[in-house]
């Protein structure tokens, strides 16, 4: 693994190598890939920004922030971002991170496909979603200058990136649609088939025990 990437050094503590070890044993060179890209940006954004962030956090929630889509830690009932954020928050408490920062990394993963919230929030998680956003729908793509994009993807090669990943995704949200209400991930199931229909929170708000 590349030291550092258009400016920015991949932390090398105990906690970033075992992290980075961990979500290797379970994930595609593809997702890692894009989680470590995430990093990057995510922190090109903020030093661009004049943000003060923890960049170890930033980069434990970049990668961890997809590993709910993996059927080691896919559960039945919860969004794939909490299953990612779950294992985060695990990881660090096991690591001696006191409780606020383990929780900061798990709002930034559990929110990292919210739109229009993020942004506001605590650095850490408005960098994780930047990040998201800029290398999956390409929102903030032409904030970064064609160096800093070919340099990232030359350390973290994106391969058939748009393919596998909606395959992925597709696969995690057939799995349990049900939590993808109310989120971007029920496109995924939509694009599968088109004939699903998703639960209306209209229809969800008259069928309820209430009188009025």
């Amino acid at each position: 693994m590349a030291d550092i990437i258009s400016g920015i050094k991949i932390p090398d503590s105990k906690i970033a190598r075992e992290a980075a070890e961990l979500v290797r044993q379970h994930e595609t060179e593809m997702l890692f890939n894009h989680s470590v890209r995430v990093f990057v940006f995510g922190a090109m954004q903020g030093i661009r920004q004049n943000l003060k962030f923890d960049s170890e956090l930033l980069y434990v929630a970049a990668l961890f922030h997809d590993l709910g889509l993996v059927d080691h830690y896919h559960t039945e009932s919860k969004r794939f971002e909490v299953d990612g954020a779950d294992a985060a928050r695990e990881f660090l408490r096991g690591h001696g991170i006191a409780q606020p920062q383990a929780d900061l990394v798990w709002e930034a993963i559990a929110l990292h496909t919210t739109p229009g919230i993020p942004r506001y929030m605590r650095p850490e998680i408005a960098l994780t979603n930047a990040g998201v956003l800029v290398d999956v729908v390409g929102i903030g793509y032409d904030e970064y200058t064609p160096e800093q994009r070919d340099e990232v993807v030359a350390a973290f090669p994106r391969g058939d990136f748009k393919n596998e990943f909606l395959q992925m995704q597709t696969c995690s949200a057939l799995k349990k649609p049900q939590t993808t209400f109310g989120t971007v991930n029920f496109d995924y199931i939509e694009n599968h088939d088109p004939t699903f229909r998703k639960p209306n929170a209209c229809t969800l708000i008259r069928g309820t025990p209430w009188r009025s």
